[in-house]
């Protein structure tokens, strides 16, 4: 189905990774696939990244230039820590959701979007949405399917699984890492 996607789970479970799958699996596998990691852009560049900009809405911006929304059009974007995005910039996400078009800053003429969102957070996202952090609304539009990811501590029989695949992978060098038969 072509719905919004929420993956939680701790840090370092592999949100990226299943957002990656659900992209690879879905009618939009060879369309694009667009990242942001929200705890990485400043307040001041979010809505830039996201939306893009004419030249000369601020100073710097020399040429227009379209946003990551933009550029995922066809395929899926993937907010990475949807959870620490500043409160005007979830508003704006929002309309995004609802209308399927986007407003470049400094531009009076929308453009229509087809991507399909996949979010990830690591927080609980009720829980911020209580302390007035994370918009209700917004979650409703993102929560359209849960995926939640246990820490590997609670999938113990994965490890061995995990292990042969890292280490099957090139080093460096070039070269695989081997593994014991026992491991």
């Amino acid at each position: 189905a072509d719905v919004s996607v929420l993956i939680s789970g701790e840090t370092g479970v592999g949100k990226e990774l299943c957002a990656e799958m659900v992209h690879r699996q879905s009618p939009r596998a060879m369309r694009p696939f667009v990242k942001l990691n929200c705890s990485t852009i400043t307040e001041s560049l979010i809505e830039s990244e996201l939306f893009g900009h004419e030249r000369g809405a601020f100073t710097g911006a020399t040429a227009s230039t379209p946003g990551l929304l933009e550029a995922g059009h066809g395929g899926t974007v993937f907010l990475d820590e949807i959870g620490e995005l500043p409160l005007l910039a979830q508003a704006k996400l929002l309309r995004v959701l609802e209308e399927r078009v986007v407003r470049r800053v400094g531009s009076t003429v929308g453009r229509t979007l087809d991507i399909r969102f996949v979010c990830a957070t690591n927080r609980h996202l009720p829980d911020e949405i209580e302390a007035g952090r994370f918009r209700r609304d917004l979650y409703y539009r993102i929560n359209g399917v849960t995926i939640t990811i246990p820490p590997l501590r609670e999938r113990p029989g994965e490890i061995r699984a995990l292990a042969r695949a890292f280490a099957v992978r090139p080093r460096g060098n070039g070269s695989p890492t081997t593994l014991a038969e026992d491991v």
